[in-house]
């Protein structure tokens, strides 16, 4: 018994013996150099991170404000005249030309004292002539004669004024445009301060907004702006035709008006309007993300990808919207922007792009 039980120990030294150089619990002096080279080569591992390649573009410098819709000309028609309104030629909400009758006020008086003085005129255009004949013959004085021209005239005169007071009468469309609801009724007894109903020229129509004064040196007539309203998803195109030549200063802005075309009647007066006012346009802009530019005390820095290794450079900051924001100076165009991981940034830190627009 005791011999097996040393014969079992001695079987179990060999198996160890023979499985500890597979187990490298030990490694050779000329093997530890060697593996710790091999540790230094590869160092730590890179941070990996997104980034964008940085390319010239096309760049709008948009200022975007609010504003309303306006007709392009506008009025509330009424009277030049007291009486009887005795027609109503127009329809409500339908288009009217330019010079079109709209209202008529009552006018037998005026017409009846027109006809009166018209016989007048001819009584005294036969007296001229008769005064004048005499004149040539020296049979009257020349005050005879002054006195029948002078009475001509007068009539003349007399007829001019009753013709304007007939025409005052009438209420004519003084512009191509749509009539809204009117106020009154024929038989209705109106004065010239009864509004009878309200006419728009809604085509082009006019866009009115205010802009911060501190763009007031870039803006001029002639700049293109775009527009949406409430009511519709579509963009609208306009150009400025107006600015007002002083800065509000209650609200230190400055007002402007443009032009849109309206030939559909897709903008009516009163709609709200967000309006975006292109001062002017870079087609080598230099864009970045936003969240890659991280500001300082004293500017403005973005981390830039060198051969796989983190690098600072301070920039000057341009145009800035939503998403992207101008680079003026200190990156150039292909360079590669780190735009993610930056809280862990530092200069020469390795690092590995996953993602690379």
């Amino acid at each position: 018994m005791r011999k097996k039980i040393i014969s079992a120990v001695v079987v179990l030294a060999i198996i160890v013996l023979l499985a500890l150089p597979k187990l490298k619990l030990w490694s050779s002096e000329k093997e530890l150099p060697q593996r710790d080279a091999q540790a230094q080569s590869k160092g730590p591992s890179a941070l990996r991170v997104e980034g964008v390649v940085v390319r010239p573009s096309k760049l709008d410098n948009v200022v975007v404000v609010t504003g309303s819709v306006q007709a392009n000309e506008s009025l509330e028609l009424k009277s030049e005249t007291s009486g009887k309104i005795t027609n109503i030629y127009f329809v409500e909400g339908k288009a009217v030309r330019k010079g079109d009758l709209l209202v008529q006020v009552n006018d037998e008086e005026i017409r009846a004292e027109l006809i009166k003085q018209k016989f007048n005129r001819k009584l005294n255009q036969d007296i001229e002539f008769r005064q004048r004949k005499l004149l040539e013959k020296d049979a009257i004085s020349q005050e005879e004669y002054d006195n029948a021209l002078n009475k001509l005239n007068t009539t003349k005169a007399d007829i001019t004024v009753l013709e304007a007071q007939l025409e005052k009468t009438k209420i004519r469309a003084p512009f191509d445009g749509v009539i809204g609801l009117r106020y009154v009724s024929e038989g209705a007894l109106i004065s010239t301060s009864t509004p009878i109903a309200n006419l728009y020229s809604i085509s082009p129509a006019k866009i009115e907004f205010a802009i911060p004064g501190r763009y007031s040196t870039q803006v001029k007539s002639g700049l293109p702006i775009k527009f949406t309203v409430e009511s519709d998803t579509s963009t609208f195109n306009g150009e400025v035709y107006a600015i007002e030549p002083q800065i509000d200063a209650n609200t230190r802005t400055l007002k402007l008006r443009a032009l849109a075309e309206n030939t559909k009647g897709l903008l009516l007066p009163g709609q709200f309007a967000k309006v975006e006012l292109i001062l002017g346009s870079s087609n080598n802009a230099l864009l970045v993300p936003t969240e890659a530019v991280i500001p300082e005390l004293n500017g403005h820095k973005v981390y830039v990808s060198s051969n796989g290794k983190v690098k600072t450079e301070i920039v000057q900051i341009g145009i800035r919207s939503n998403t992207q924001i101008e680079i003026i100076s200190g990156i150039n165009p292909m360079d590669t922007v780190i735009t993610t991981g930056i809280l862990q940034m530092r200069p020469g830190l390795s690092v590995e792009f996953s993602k690379l627009n």
